[in-house]
């Protein structure tokens, strides 16, 4: 399978379409398998990607896809299934739409809930170009507990009449579904009269050569009617949520049957008013153990990684079991998670706890402001979330909690480079941002022992936004020595240079030195930076500060203005993250910003 454009798909026999579904999934799963990627949401999009393909003219009609986890087909059927070996390599192409990839991306997306701002921004832009082609953004249910999907929602209706939102409706994020827009998916998806009444009055429109705007109305009164006979009797409101919202809804429709899901596309093309169409798809579909469980398979592990590695033992995990043992003790201690669980190391907190345990959906804003409301009365709350998503609670962190010092604490995963996932999930703006808010104080341990040390602190003894940061997977390599009782490793060699780092790039740094002499300050506390680790930097004539984290207002800085405010004379030079980060393996991304060890000894050899 190279390629197939529009008119290859249009000409498929059922028959075809059923085995070029078999084809991409036995693909999207050997590859996943191989490289790491997301395959549960992909496998349950393949048939609802191919009607779209054959329905609309992409690129000239718009597909933009929410976050991108479900993207694979679309890339597949774009040109690009020659080198989808290459799926999240360095070099190879993105496993999220990238419009610099190819025409037919749209949209950027490796966060939730964007799909309909961004769809409804080229829309707008289409017509006023005279552009009568379709805009459709495909949103999961998941990103539907994303607040922004509503603002999106709010702002489509004002006369869009080239937008079809398509819902993808699996019941699952990356966690469970949870909360009201959940169960509401969940009744509509059981009103069997209604869906089986709808096929019979909305069937007739593929017999009509063409759907004037007479034959549009009738067919909306005669589903007003229809509809109001139905509810009338069932005792269901006669308006869905999306249809008070401007919106023609059409659905639930089987996503894994291409006929009728292109039907219902074929009448939103027709309708010319902003429709959303309810798809309904199962999650890891055709593959047995993602069907199973679909969590699981959410994001899978290269193959190579999953056998030289086994299972060892992560730093989410470190910190959830710490934290569910810390709260055995201490019933004000609370948990939340930004619909992460399982990839926060919080399913073991939930297990233990569940009274105390809220998933607040794909809501980090939310999330920050729930954690804010429940420490003032007195609770303990902790929020679990990727640095890269925390990003999106910027204003909240500042009004809700910082301002009034609030305490909360956040145990910030996925924290610095994170290798294949791509650029839009690299943690390294995380200490940027923190040290830009007042109030906030941040750890970022080298070791997952230190983890467990630095979340009682965390807990504890710090007061306001406390923030524990860690990275992906583990965080040990090789002997650590612990920190001293000022929260500092401090190796001394005896040179006038000093290498200052903190977290995962401690242990580059000391394997550095180890080899070149230098002498090694890494704090556990890396912000307020403590007037120790100044007492200690004064000391020396030339200082090499080296963090896995983007430059600009990093710690780096934040150290080198501090070092000049005193007074010190000497060299400072900084390494750490420029620019976007390149979708590569850790080992790759910490070379080219000059983070490994044998680079950082390279870097220490010229400031002699």
């Amino acid at each position: 399978m190279d390629t197939f454009d529009r008119k290859t798909l249009k000409k498929l026999s059922p028959a075809e379409l059923d085995a070029l579904c078999r084809e991409i999934r036995r693909i999207i799963t050997e590859t996943v398998d191989e490289n790491g990627g997301h395959l549960s949401s992909n496998l349950g999009s393949v048939e609802l990607t191919v009607a779209l393909h054959r329905v609309f003219s992409s690129p000239h009609d718009k597909i933009v896809w929410d976050v991108g986890h479900q993207c694979y087909t679309h890339k597949l059927l774009t040109g690009r299934a020659g080198r989808f070996s290459t799926l999240r390599q360095e070099g190879g192409i993105s496993g999220f739409p990238r419009p610099d990839e190819s025409l037919h991306d749209a949209f950027i997306a490796g966060h939730s809930s964007n799909s309909i701002s961004a769809a409804c921004g080229i829309a707008r832009a289409m017509k006023l170009k005279g552009d009568r082609h379709s805009v459709i953004a495909v949103i999961g249910d998941g990103a539907f507990t994303g607040g922004m999907a509503y603002e999106g929602l709010n702002n489509a209706a004002k006369d869009l009449d080239n937008l079809i939102v398509v819902l993808n409706d699996n019941e699952m994020s990356i966690s469970k579904n949870v909360g009201a827009v959940a169960k509401y998916l969940s009744s509509m998806r059981g009103r069997k009269n209604y869906i089986n009444t709808k096929h019979s009055v909305e069937g007739f429109l593929d017999r009509l050569p063409v759907l004037g705007e007479p034959a549009i109305n009738a067919i909306t009164s005669s589903k007003d009617v229809m509809r109001w006979m139905l509810y009338h009797y069932t005792g269901y409101s006669a308006s869905t949520m999306f249809e008070n919202m401007g919106f023609v809804y059409l659905g639930p429709v089987d996503g894994h049957s291409i006929q009728d899901i292109e039907q219902y596309l074929e009448a939103a093309k027709a309708v010319r008013k902003p429709v959303l169409i309810h798809v309904v798809t199962k999650k890891g579909k055709g593959y047995a153990p993602a069907e199973d469980n679909p969590g699981e398979y959410h994001s899978v592990t290269p193959r190579a990684a999953r056998e030289s590695a086994g299972n060892p033992e992560t730093c989410s995990e470190v910190f959830g079991k710490e934290l569910a043992a810390i709260a055995e003790s201490d019933s004000r201690i609370c948990a939340i998670t930004a619909a992460m669980k399982y990839g926060t190391g919080l399913n073991f907190f939930a297990a233990q706890h569940p009274e105390r345990f809220f998933d607040v959906g794909i809501a980090e804003q939310h999330a920050v402001t729930f954690a804010a409301g429940l420490a003032t009365q007195g609770m303990i709350p902790v929020f679990a979330v990727y640095s890269s998503f925390l990003q999106r609670s910027y204003d909240q962190l500042i009004h809700d909690a910082a301002i009034c010092g609030t305490h909360i604490v956040l145990g910030i995963d996925r924290a610095g480079l994170i290798g294949s996932d791509g650029e839009t999930h690299q943690g390294i703006f995380d200490v940027p941002m923190l040290t830009s808010i007042p109030n906030t104080t941040i750890y970022s341990p080298c070791t997952m022992e230190s983890v467990k040390k630095a979340l009682h602190t965390a807990i504890y003894d710090t007061k306001a936004i406390a923030c524990l940061r860690y990275p992906r997977g583990g965080n040990d390599s090789g002997d650590m020595p612990c920190y001293d009782e000022y929260g500092l490793i401090h190796i001394r060699n005896g040179s006038s240079t000093l290498a200052v780092t903190y977290g995962r790039e401690t242990a580059q740094v000391m394997e550095a030195v180890s080899g070149y002499g230098a002498d090694m300050l890494s704090p556990l506390k890396i912000f307020p930076i403590a007037d120790k680790i100044i007492e200690i930097c004064r000391k020396y004539d030339r200082i090499a500060i080296f963090e896995e984290s983007y430059i600009s207002g990093g710690f780096g800085e934040h150290l080198a203005a501090m070092l000049s405010q005193r007074g010190y004379k000497g060299t400072i030079h900084i390494t750490a993250v420029t620019g976007i980060a390149k979708c590569a393996p850790v080992s790759s991304q910490l070379r080219l910003y000059g983070l490994d060890s044998a680079s950082v000894a390279d870097t220490l050899r010229g400031l002699s």
